[in-house]
This record gives C-alpha cells, structure tokens and sequence, in this order.
C-alpha cells in the first residue's frame, strides 16, 4: 500500500464516519485545541468532554489561564488524573503569554519546547488549529501503525518508536493536514480499539498485516509486566465541630503535586502524635473507615482512614499562620484542587453527616 493509497483510505473513511462535533472540534483555536489535547493524554473522550466544557467556561483563553490561581486549575482537573497535566498547562500559558504576548508559536520546534508539550501535542496543535504538516503519534496513532504494518515490539521502546514516527512521516500527506490529523486519531479510538477491534469495518482492512495475522489484537506489543510495589499509608481526617476538615497542600513535586490532602501518618500511634503537632492541647473521637486501594501508575497505595472529631476547637498558630493549611467545608466548598481519593472521602462524610 503506498502512502498515498493510505491516506486518501483514511480521509475518505473519516469524510463519511470520523467525528466532527467534538466540543474542541467546534471554534478550532490553538488554546482549545491544545487544552483538549493534554487532557485527552491517557484519559478517554467520555470522560474529557465535561472538563473540557468547564474549563473553557472558567478560562475561555490563554490570558484568562496565565493569571488564574494555581488551586483554581487544579480545582477543575480533579477527577482527571495526571496532575502534572494541569500544572504544566497553567505553567505553559504564563509562558506563552509572558514570552510570546498570547500567541502560539507557528511551528512544531518551538510548540515542542513549551512546558508539558511534548513532539506529538505540538504536531496536534500544529496541524489541526494552524494547518502545518505535522505527523502525529498518540497512543491511537500507534495502534493503528503498529497493527497495519505489523510492528513488533512495544511503542514505549526507542528503536519501535523511531519506526513508528518514520511511518507517520511517511504517510502523512501534504494536504488536508486538519483533518488527516483527527481521521487518524478517531480510526484508533473508534475502530482499531485496544480490545475487539471492528476490523470488518475498518478503511484499512484489506491492506492491514496485522489482521492477516489472524491475531490483530497483538499488535501492539504489552509493555513488559513489572509487578508494582505495595505501599500503606493512614489519612488522618481532622475535623472540627463546624463540620470542616483539616487539609494540608502538598509539594508541588512528585504524587498528588500542588493538591489539597489530608495529612498522613504511617500507623495509628503516628496519626496521634500528628493530631496533636498539628493542633495541641486537643481532644478528638477516632472513627477508622473501610480501607481501599488507590492505583498510580508506578504502585498500589492501600489507604487506610482514620477521623478524628475534636470535641472543641481551638485556633492554633500551626493552621492560622501557615498558607499551606485549611480548613475544608465539604458542604460550602473552597475551589482548590483535591486529591481524588480526598475529594470521595470528603463526599462520603459530606453525605453521612448532612443528609
């Protein structure tokens, strides 16, 4: 199959079926298509559209983005996973309104070199908001080149990847670049999907080595299983009697970076002790919650809570001087970003107590 058999396979098939009512689809800008772009990175459609729409409502465009608060992004990426994401793009807009006044940069070198942008998200934002021939390689992207052409290997490895942007370029045309970029994308999220491809249906069926295999779904290679590592840790749930919940936020690097959490201990006796660090000279009710697991993508994290009601409040120099402490009305919330599992133990306290 040449390249230009290829491609006309897929815009004809994308002209016919692809999607085309997106919410980023609609007033295509390089600000919502970049948006759109990072928070589609390892998150599903479904699951994009209500952020999305949010967002766009809370920061129409990059000024609104550059001075916005960094808890107000994270206020509404919680939920989306990936934090970083969402730090990256508030630090990638002050950067391009600082350095560029509000203007994307037009080429794919200098998009590349933004802050959480890598060569695939420029290519996006290149070819579908400014029309520049740009090859892609998101992970739709992938499955579909490495099943078509039979690729071994996994995508996540150098030499697999390098073949894979090689074909990109090969077979990405010098017209149409918009829509040869979003063809490509939604022939991997509609069709040559992870788990029973529609093949039958598929423009590039008859070409596809992958299928010829009798095995399409092998294609990509897994990456190779390492069995990640357990952790445990205790959320020590302070709470005072006006209802609020002692948060602290935490460092803007590494697990759950710049997000409002509970403090943590390693054991029970260590969640004393912090209890009463953090607000001495008081008395508090403990209540242990169910235990559950939280998956990242390097570990396990089992999750043990623990409340501790204070019988009294008392104001304390630790939570009044320190901007990095709060005090959490889950029923009358403050917008800042929460930690996923916070935000559902906050929601189940918030429902057992005012019902």
């Amino acid at each position: 199959m040449t390249a230009q058999l290829f491609s006309k396979a897929v815009l004809d098939w994308y002209e016919q079926y692809g999607r085309k009512n997106l919410p980023w689809q609609q007033q295509i800008s390089p600000y919502r298509v970049w948006v759109s772009e990072i928070m589609l990175q390892q998150t599903q459609v479904t699951t994009v559209i209500p952020y999305f729409e949010r967002f766009m409502q809370r920061f129409p465009d990059v000024f609104s983005l550059s001075t916005a608060k960094q808890d107000e992004v994270l206020h509404l990426w919680t939920g989306l996973g990936y934090y970083a994401r969402g730090r990256n793009l508030h630090a990638c807009a002050k950067t391009i309104v600082n350095e560029y006044n509000g203007l994307f940069p037009h080429s794919v070198e200098q998009l590349s070199e933004l802050p959480g942008i890598g060569r695939s998200t420029a290519a996006a934002i290149a070819s579908i908001s400014m029309g520049i021939h740009a090859p892609i390689l998101d992970g739709n992207v992938k499955r579909v080149l490495t099943r078509c052409f039979a690729v071994p290997g996994w995508p996540g490895d150098g030499q697999v990847q390098k073949r894979l942007w090689s074909l990109a370029e090969e077979l990405t045309p010098n017209h149409s670049s918009r829509q040869y970029t979003q063809a490509m994308m939604d022939l991997g999220a509609t069709l040559c999907t992870r788990s029973k491809p529609a093949c039958g249906i598929c423009p590039l069926q008859p070409q596809c080595l992958g299928l010829k295999t009798g095995n399409p779904t092998q294609f990509p290679n897994s990456k190779p299983k390492k069995a990640k590592p357990e952790k445990h840790t205790i959320l020590i749930m302070i709470s005072n009697p006006a209802g609020e919940y002692f948060l602290q936020q935490r460092p803007q690097q590494g697990i759950w970076g710049g997000l409002w959490s509970f403090p943590e201990g390693t054991d029970r006796q260590a969640a004393r002790l912090m209890v009463q660090r953090l607000l001495p000279g008081t008395e508090a009710l403990e209540q242990e919650l169910p235990p559950f697991r939280h998956t990242f993508s390097h570990y396990h994290l089992h999750i043990q809570p623990v409340v501790f009601r204070l019988q009294r409040h008392l104001a304390t120099v630790q939570e009044t001087d320190n901007p990095n402490h709060c005090w959490y009305n889950p029923v009358s919330p403050d917008n800042i970003g929460l930690a996923a599992p916070v935000k559902m133990l906050l929601q189940q306290q918030s429902t057992e107590e005012y019902p």
